[in-house]
This record gives structure tokens, C-alpha cells and sequence, in this order.
């Protein structure tokens, strides 16, 4: 099993600083992994919904400083030396195919084959259309294809690449990844985004939060796997081929206990809550949980991870 916390890429902690300060710190206490967002810019005036919450509305404005995520996670790679880093989850469409292969394969050479790639089409169409993404309706399919350019460009020796958004032939593209492959977590829990899991996946990567398509109960994540389990079977993989991660934002006691239809909501309440939960998800197959442990300051951060280290991770190991 697999313990992760979050890097802060947006908001007071993203200084060079503090940000060393939270990577090391979760190396040191024994996190396997930290998690980096993805937003290249906020719009200020935004009509699309936000999955995750129930008003449909993004939380953290559009005022905040961000980091990019890629350099980001470069960073985090060149002051650590056995952490992972996860993408969670990277918005593909948002940069260029080829040259997000290539950022990516730089970065996994660079931290001796520390990436994780988690995986998003988008939900934001603002975004889209500011940075001059491709268009937002065909966001699945630009993922799709995207992921398979990424795939030709880190295997083939004289790759080439004949789809509707990007083509290339009689090139060469040294170094490959160190990992052979970069794992591939995909996250989302709508139909497209587990059929894309099924197809290519190496793990299926939820938010339990969903409001659309909640996991935030064992009985509906337990029938999300089973849903996931036919797809990969469907799509003509071994279903054991396709691993299960799962993403929390929260910390322990930011909500009180809760239920939903009389059964126990996930990751709410206390401390020793959060670690029989890890327990019970780690008996339906989940490998990897992570964690938004910030705090409204960098010691309170720190205070958090230690904490969680404690109170959690010591429970569940």
C-alpha cells in the first residue's frame, strides 16, 4: 500500500521554500508519493461546472498564484530523492502532444523513474479557450490520442503517428522514460473516463467526492469497481491489469462523521475513522490513497503531515 499527500501548487505555500520544506518533510515521514495539480490559468468569470463540488462552483478562485504543474513536479523531483510524484491529475489537451511527451520522458529521466501520470480530459471550458486548446467538446478524444502519442513516442525506435490532431513519421525521439511504461493513473469516475481507464489505464484514480457520480460510500465505490472491472474485460484486458488508487481532499476531523442511505460516507470524521476506511477500501483492492493535508500556514502543514503520519499511516502499516 501506498500513502501520498499533496505539494502545494497554488496559493501562500508555493515559494521555493516552503515548497522544499513540504516535499522533504513528506519524504522524510515515510509518504511514498506527493500529488500536483494542474490548472494553467483561472478565468475570472466561469460558467462550467465543477465536478466536486455540490454548488457546481470552483473553490479556490482565480486569484491565487499557480505554478505550472510539469515544472513544478521537476522541482519536487530536484529536491527529493525517493519520492514519487503524481500528477493529479494533468489536463491533457491543455499543451501539445509532442511536447508533453517529451517534458514527461525528460522528467522521468531526470528523477530516475519517479513520475506517476495521473490523467484528466477537463472540466473547465474557459480554460480551454484561453490557453487556445483544442475544442472543448472534443476533449475525450484529444485525450485519447494524445495518450497514444505518448505511448508511440516513449516505445518506438522510429515512431510514427498518422490521427486527427497530430502526425509525425521519419523522426527520433532519445531518451526514453526510464519507466517502461510510465504508469498511467486515470482519474474521473464518469462513464468516458472509466471507459478510458478500461482501454489504457494502469489504475483507475477517483475523487469520492464526485456529486454527478459519487464513490464516497463502499457500496457505491464497490459497484464503481465492478463497473470498472466488466470494462477492462470489455475492452479485451485482464481486469487484474488495472490497479485502484484513491484521492481524498481532505484531512481527518475537517468534516464531522457522516452518512449517506444510512451507510458510513467515507473519509469524514476522526483520525482513527480515516484509517478504518483505508482498511476497508485496501480489502476491495485499492493500493494508493492520498491526502490534502494543508493547513493555513507552512508549520501547520507540517503539523498535518506529521499528525496524519501518526494518528493514520502508523494504523494502517
Amino acid at each position: 500500500m501506498h500513502i501520498g499527500c499533496s505539494a502545494p501548487s497554488s496559493g501562500p505555500l508555493i515559494g521555493p521554500d516552503s515548497l522544499t520544506r513540504i516535499a522533504t518533510e513528506a519524504e522524510m515521514l515515510g509518504f511514498d508519493y506527493v500529488t500536483v495539480s494542474d490548472h494553467v490559468m483561472i478565468p475570472t468569470s466561469i460558467a462550467s461546472r465543477y465536478p466536486y463540488s455540490d454548488s457546481g462552483e470552483f473553490p479556490s478562485g482565480a486569484a491565487a498564484d499557480r505554478l505550472e504543474q510539469l515544472t513544478a513536479a521537476t522541482f519536487i523531483a530536484a529536491v527529493t530523492s525517493k519520492l514519487r510524484i503524481v500528477t493529479s491529475v494533468m489536463v491533457v489537451p491543455h499543451r501539445p502532444a509532442v511536447l508533453t511527451a517529451k517534458i514527461l520522458a525528460t522528467l522521468d529521466v531526470l528523477s530516475k523513474g519517479r513520475i506517476t501520470l495521473g490523467i484528466g480530459a477537463g472540466w473547465c471550458e474557459e480554460e480551454f479557450i484561453a490557453i487556445g486548446a483544442p475544442p472543448f467538446a472534443e476533449r475525450g478524444a484529444v485525450t485519447d490520442e494524445w495518450m497514444m502519442v505518448c505511448k508511440e513516442l516513449w516505445t518506438a525506435d522510429e515512431p510514427k503517428f498518422e490521427g486527427k490532431y497530430v502526425q509525425f513519421k521519419d523522426v527520433l525521439f532519445p531518451p526514453k522514460p526510464v519507466q517502461q511504461p510510465i504508469p498511467i493513473w486515470v482519474g474521473g469516475e464518469s462513464g468516458p473516463a472509466m471507459r478510458r481507464t478500461a482501454k489504457y489505464g494502469d489504475a483507475w484514480y477517483p475523487i469520492g467526492t464526485n456529486p454527478q457520480f459519487p464513490m464516497d460510500t463502499l457500496t457505491r465505490f464497490k459497484a464503481g469497481v465492478a463497473k470498472l472491472r466488466g470494462l477492462t474485460e470489455k475492452a479485451g484486458r485482464d481486469p487484474k491489469a488495472v490497479a485502484l488508487a484513491y484521492r481524498v481532499s481532505s484531512n481527518p476531523e475537517a468534516q464531522p462523521k457522516g452518512t449517506v442511505d444510512g451507510e458510513r460516507k467515507l473519509f469524514t470524521g476522526s483520525a482513527a475513522d480515516f484509517a478504518g476506511d483505508i482498511k476497508a477500501l485496501q480489502d476491495v483492492g485499492v493500493t494508493s490513497f492520498d491526502f490534502g493535508l494543508f493547513g493555513p500556514s507552512l508549520d501547520a502543514t507540517i503539523g498535518n503531515m506529521r499528525k496524519f503520519r501518526d494518528d493514520v499511516v502508523a494504523k494502517v502499516r
